[in-house]
């Protein structure tokens, strides 16, 4: 069992790393088998919180109205990270999301990590769901705030100590740290339809936005789009 690593989870605004975006970030510490610091930050996102993920996370826009932005908080984590091996519950959702939020300002992201949704898989296999709230319930993991960051991270902590300590003899090999990797794809470019479409709309709607159409990237395109249709 790691006695010093770094617990981490993050809560975003969907399911794509190219296209949402990280609202909060949650991790803790751990040195000789104690929590020694803890990260807790929301970040100011670029476009509004849906309802849907408000439900989910109990995060609304009035919570992350006063965050810094994306740069900052990442930059402060990625220097919180170190040199730690992370663990998360599904620990590439949350790797993709970090990767591409510190790739979009230039900077490094390289990390060892140990998936405790994996190996939930592999020595659960009768369990119905291996989801970190049914998994915390076998084992009568408390967590006070599921769907937030740092209490997840904390709870995948727990988790993950409580598997190591019943199935790391018998399969050391599936505790090991191993590489992390997402590749940050390159943004495309608006399409020559999307470009008319905002054009139209924000004409349409009287809207004042600040955007260049040489610029604009296509998921950027598509998310202005969407919001201009709503009003």
């Amino acid at each position: 069992m790691l006695k010093s690593y770094i617990a981490f989870d993050v809560e975003t605004t969907g399911l794509n790393p190219m296209e949402n975006e990280i609202i909060e970030i949650g991790a803790l510490k751990v040195r000789d088998g104690k929590v020694a610091e803890r990260f807790m930050e929301f970040i100011h996102p670029a476009a509004p919180i849906s309802a849907a993920i408000t439900n989910l996370t109990g995060i609304t826009n009035e919570m992350v109205a006063g965050a810094r932005p994306r740069c900052e908080v990442v930059s402060d984590f990625l220097d919180f990270c170190e040199n730690d091996i992370l663990i998360g519950h599904n620990v590439s959702f949350d790797y993709s999301f970090m990767k591409c939020s510190a790739a979009a300002d230039g900077l490094p992201f390289e990390k060892l990590g140990i998936d405790t949704l994996k190996i939930a898989k592999k020595v659960h296999s009768d369990l119905d769901s291996k989801s970190l709230g049914s998994l915390c319930a076998y084992y009568n993991i408390e967590n006070r705030a599921a769907h937030r960051a740092y209490h997840d991270a904390l709870a995948t902590a727990k988790l993950y100590q409580t598997l190591a300590h019943y199935f790391e003899a018998d399969d050391p090999k599936l505790f090991q740290p191993v590489q992390l990797t997402y590749r940050v794809k390159k943004p495309q470019p608006a399409t020559i339809k999307q470009i008319a479409l905002l054009n139209n709309l924000i004409r349409k709607k009287r809207a004042d936005i600040k955007w260049d159409p040489a610029a604009i990237t296509r998921s950027e395109a598509s998310r202005l789009i969407e919001e201009l249709l709503k009003k």
